[in-house]
């Protein structure tokens, strides 16, 4: 695990950035937060690219940046690759050349291969190609490569998904989910993007107005109501890791199993014993106090209360456990009253296979 120590002061007009945190790097880290919360900011300080930032930036044992030691390492004397949200790819040059611009100039003295890096991309197809004639996915994939034969010990990602439609996404995110453990290289990955989040990132790093509001676990940190001001209320809900079942093709419907039950949702393309991870926002989630019949909802879920926190306005937020796994329905005040829902109380949870349509998996 590599270890990002950040004590880093930034201002330009109005805003102002000040982090200090050690953000042990391990897989993918989100760095998420609404458009203006100075995400990139902070991702470019990293990198090298704000001159004007004070403070510490230190990897490991490696100090990129001191003002106290007057040490300031330029971008290019800093082993991180960076993806930025437009490809940059230089277009008088092909596919292969794009590569190999990155490859032929690094220093770094564990290299990752340049074949290895083509053949985990699948980019073999495309290196005589010009990036004119490339689809948007596929520019971005040559991106990816050009950063990662740099040699970084770091990747940082800056909305790599944002220009794509939701085709080309789901087509070009395995892709950056499988770096880590192919090259053995810790992502930080900005988005304000929570289905990104969820398919993509163990833990995250929570910004807000250039200060750390939060960090941790996903699915810990999207259970907390204290969060909403920047997770956003409506998107306020919760993480499920689950296993692929069994795919039900007849009815266009994957079966997967989720602490101890089983749960349907839209087929997705994967193989039997995947291990995939589910947002289910609370507003997805109805309560019954008895177990529903002759219903249309597939997704019925025994659970039991662990919490109810009423709001101010028309609602309730209700936490569950769903056998160790916790799940967070929201209802009306009305409907806690009506059914008498109390903590420690046995209850079902219902959740709409559509619920998990817009989720990013290759169809």
């Amino acid at each position: 695990m590599t270890n990002l120590a950040l004590t880093v002061k930034f201002k330009r007009g109005d805003f102002s950035l000040l982090v200090e945190e050690n953000i042990p790097l391990e897989n993918v880290t989100a760095l998420f937060g609404e458009s203006g919360s100075g995400k990139t900011t902070l991702l470019r300080i990293i990198a090298g690219l704000e001159k004007k930032a004070c403070g510490k930036v230190t990897l490991g044992k490696t100090c990129w940046q001191n003002d106290k030691t007057k040490t300031f390492l330029p971008p290019y004397k800093r082993s991180v690759g960076y993806v930025f949200q437009d490809n940059r790819l230089f277009n008088h040059l092909n596919v292969e050349g794009n590569l190999r611009f990155g490859y032929d100039r690094s220093e770094a003295k564990n290299r990752v291969r340049f074949n290895d890096v083509v053949d985990a991309l699948d980019l073999s197809d495309l290196l005589l190609r010009t990036p004119h004639s490339l689809s948007g996915g596929e520019k971005q994939l040559v991106s990816i490569g050009r950063a990662l034969l740099s040699g970084p010990e770091l990747l940082l990602m800056d909305e790599p998904l944002s220009a794509l439609d939701a085709k080309r996404k789901a087509e070009v995110i395995p892709y950056i989910e499988q770096l880590p453990s192919n090259f053995s290289i810790p992502v930080l990955y900005v988005t304000h993007n929570l289905e990104e989040v969820t398919r993509l990132a163990p833990n995250m790093l929570l910004l807000s107005e250039g200060k750390i509001a939060g960090k941790g676990k996903v699915e810990k940190l999207l259970e907390r109501i204290d969060l909403w001001s920047v997770t956003g209320r409506l998107a306020a809900g919760s993480v499920l890791n689950a296993e692929v079942k069994t795919h039900l093709s007849d009815w266009g419907v994957t079966v997967l199993t989720v602490a101890g039950h089983e749960l349907r949702i839209p087929a997705i393309n994967a193989s039997p014993g995947t291990l995939i991870r589910l947002r289910v926002q609370a507003k997805d989630v109805a309560l019954a106090t008895q177990k529903p019949v002759g219903l249309s909802i597939r997704n019925i879920l025994s659970a039991q209360i662990l919490s109810i926190d009423i709001e101010e306005d028309i609602f309730a937020e209700v936490l569950l456990d769903i056998g160790g796994t916790n799940l967070r329905a929201r209802v009306t005040r009305e409907a806690v009253d009506d059914l008498k829902l109390a903590t420690g109380q046995k209850v079902y949870a219902l959740i709409k296979s559509v619920a998990f349509e817009e989720q990013l998996f290759a169809k």
